[in-house]
C-alpha cells in the first residue's frame, strides 16, 4: 500500500525559505502523478503543486513563482521548494499520488493515505 513521509518543515521568518521533501513508497512511481496539499487550520486542504510522470509541473496560483516542485526517481523522492514565504503559507503540508494531477482524482486517491505532514509556520 501507499506510504507518504514528509519532512522538511519548521518555522522560519516571512521572506525565508523552506525545503519540503517527501519519501514515497507502495505505488508505480514512474506512472502516477505526485503532488503537495496543504492544510491551514479551519480551511479545507489544497492542492498547491503538482508533477505529472513526464515531469510537466503545475502550481496554483498563490504559490506560483514562489513554490517550486520537483522530483528525483533514482531515490523515489518528491520536494517542494519554498521561497518567499509568507504568513499565509502557515499550514500542515501533506504530499500525495493519484492517476491524474486533478485535484480529485489525487483526493480519492489519497483516500485513508495521508501521512502525517509536515508543519510550516512563517512569521
Amino acid at each position: 500500500h501507499v506510504q507518504l513521509v514528509e519532512s522538511g518543515g519548521g518555522s522560519v521568518q516571512a521572506g525565508g525559505s523552506l525545503r519540503l521533501s517527501c519519501v514515497a513508497s507502495g505505488y508505480d512511481y514512474n506512472s502516477d502523478c505526485m503532488g503537495w496539499f496543504r492544510q491551514a487550520p479551519g480551511k479545507e486542504r489544497e492542492k498547491i503543486a503538482g508533477i505529472e510522470s513526464n515531469g510537466k509541473t503545475g502550481h496554483a496560483v498563490s504559490v506560483k513563482d514562489r513554490f517550486t516542485i520537483s522530483k528525483v526517481n533514482a531515490n523515489q523522492t518528491l520536494y517542494l521548494q519554498m521561497n518567499s514565504l509568507k504568513p499565509e503559507d502557515t499550514a500542515l503540508y501533506f504530499c500525495a499520488v493519484g492517476p491524474t494531477c486533478s485535484t480529485s482524482a489525487m483526493r480519492s486517491a489519497m483516500r485513508g493515505y495521508w501521512g502525517q505532514g509536515t508543519q510550516v509556520t512563517v512569521s
